[in-house]
């Protein structure tokens, strides 16, 4: 494992460097923007005892929301992307710092704040010079606790296109491939840890230092020796900060695109994805932005919607169950599927469908050989005097859709023992491991040829036709009608069987789906290393 951590990190040094650097950045973001509202609120309520308890107890209902449900909620409002991933940690960090400014500003003696107004030191002046020196311990404790968390739940940010760690993790997660996980996981840890040890020199920066020492102790050397560090801590992390607000800027006025490719966080949708950026990129003067590995359906097709992203790859069959909200009708045709969601996308969405790309990437129900012999299991009708002794392993995203298992179960009359929910390449590992007797799978997996399953049939044709296509904003097609024609040489190109192979080239070869998506133009001349640049 540790073998090909190392292989991975040195071919793909300069791709996870990129990553690392905007996770810090947004990480930072996100701290001082909680810094900057929270220590002011903190203030602002410390001695307000009515107003402080529903402000903190807002907080805290804000922090006992799971995260993804948060993003799930913000997506809508305010799209994709880095500015939605740096408010939703925003919220996340502000408790800690609330409290604790609150906790450092009401603790401290009375007699102490008596005195300094009996000297005759005005509101404002025991607020700067008594209180807030006094209460920086706590505060800071309450600042540590949270840029740790904002580390952390930067991970995320990937489900919805705003970059980080995170995109190697769950990549990682996506395509079984431990050792992009561990790139990823390992320098998250290792830069929550960092920041934790600067947060820790800021705290004893900003403390004054008579509260540090005693008197014996501060000698005029040690005073001078303290300010010293003082200075360079604070100047080094005014630093990062004007670094972070920089990068910031500079990306978003230095790499504005003409085309932004987005895709859903499965494999094949990236390695499309990247088919799809290359050849607009070789083909035509336009400039790409990938937002690839978003969320599920509806993130995507939100971002589509709300003009966050251009174009991505979707399956007709998921539009059409999905985003028009139809119940599957067995027996669909491609043909038929495809024409009514080339009409609907069009008059309700002002959204373009291209031609499909020639592979039907359906919903399958898979058992291992040993299962399938044990309760002579063919087909999906096999399954309905045994189910009730099966344990079906499936996405979340299948469990809630109307051509989903809410579909399956109506139409078989298949009622599982137990249905627990697993993201991509985790149902295989579950039903390796014996944990579910049945998975969900889609028939170009490049998995199923590793695991060896056994796929049963549809035999009454529930599943609609999943076809994948491309589908372009409207208004992006009318300014660029070229994309259409570029990508154009991909219709029907691509079949089932070659499908799963560019697949298994990923989650069991290790290859990085960019690389995979790439030698699959050369190798078939739809492009050029020169075109390419490369």
């Amino acid at each position: 494992m540790i073998n090909g951590l190392i292989n991975y990190l040195s071919q793909q040094y300069a791709y996870v460097w990129g990553l690392l650097v905007s996770h810090i950045r947004l990480s930072i973001i996100s701290v001082a923007a909680a810094i900057i509202i929270g220590i002011p609120l903190g203030i602002l309520i410390s001695d307000k005892v009515k107003v402080q308890k529903p402000v903190l107890g807002l907080a805290n209902v804000v922090q006992a929301i799971p995260s993804l449900a948060i993003l799930g909620f913000l997506v809508p409002y305010m799209g994709i992307g880095e500015n939605t991933a740096v408010f939703m940690v925003v919220l996340y960090s502000l408790l800690p710092i609330l409290k604790n400014t609150c906790a450092g500003l009401g603790n401290i003696n009375a007699e102490t704040i008596e005195a300094a107004k009996g000297i005759g030191m005005t509101r404002r002046q025991v607020l700067f010079k008594v209180k807030l020196p006094l209460a920086l311990p706590v505060i800071m404790a309450g600042i540590r606790i949270s840029s740790v968390t904002a580390v952390g739940l930067m991970t995320i940010a990937a489900y919805i296109g705003a970059g980080g760690l995170g995109t190697l993790v769950i990549s990682g997660i996506q395509t079984d491939n431990a050792s992009m996980i561990l790139a990823g996981a390992i320098p998250a840890c290792i830069l929550a840890l960092l920041m934790d040890f600067v947060m820790a020199r800021v705290e004893r920066a900003v403390t004054p230092i008579a509260l540090r020492f005693s008197a014996s102790q501060l000698t005029p050397e040690r005073e001078a020796t303290e300010r010293r560090h003082r200075r360079m801590t604070l100047a080094g992390t005014g630093g990062l900060l004007c670094f972070a607000v920089i990068m910031m800027v500079y990306q978003h006025f230095s790499s504005l695109p003409d085309i932004r490719i987005g895709s859903k966080e499965a494999c094949e949708g990236v390695i499309i994805g990247n088919m799809l950026a290359d050849l607009i990129e070789a083909k035509t003067d336009l400039k790409v932005e990938r937002k690839l590995a978003l969320g599920g359906t509806m993130i995507a097709f939100g971002a589509l919607e709300g003009d966050e992203i251009d174009l991505y790859p979707e399956y007709t069959g998921t539009i059409y169950s999905t985003v028009f909200g139809q119940a599957p009708v067995p027996g669909s045709t491609p043909e038929g599927v495809y024409e009514e969601v080339k009409a609907g996308l069009k008059e309700n969405y002002d959204v373009d469908v291209l031609n499909s790309f020639g592979f039907n990437n359906t919903y399958v129900l898979a058992v291992t050989e040993e299962t399938a012999e044990r309760y002579d299991l063919q087909t999906m009708s096999d399954l309905v005097s045994v189910s009730s002794q099966l344990t079906l392993g499936c996405s979340p995203e299948f469990a809630v859709r109307e051509d989903g298992l809410p579909g399956i179960e109506k139409m078989y009359g298949l009622k599982f023992k137990d249905t627990p929910n697993f993201s991509g390449t985790l149902m295989y590992t579950a039903i390796n491991s014996g944990q579910v007797d049945v998975i969900t799978a889609f028939s170009t997996d490049g998995l199923l040829q590793k695991y060896d399953l056994v796929l049963l049939e549809d035999d009454k044709h529930f599943f609609p036709p999943y076809y994948m296509l491309p589908l372009v904003n409207g208004d992006t097609l009318e300014k660029y009608p070229e994309i259409a024609e570029v990508l154009s040489c991909l219709d029907d190109f691509i079949n089932d069987d070659t499908m799963q192979y560019l697949n298994y080239r990923v989650v069991e070869l290790g290859e990085d789906r960019a690389q995979v998506a790439r030698d699959f133009l050369l190798e078939n001349g739809l492009v050029t290393e020169e075109e390419l640049g490369i």
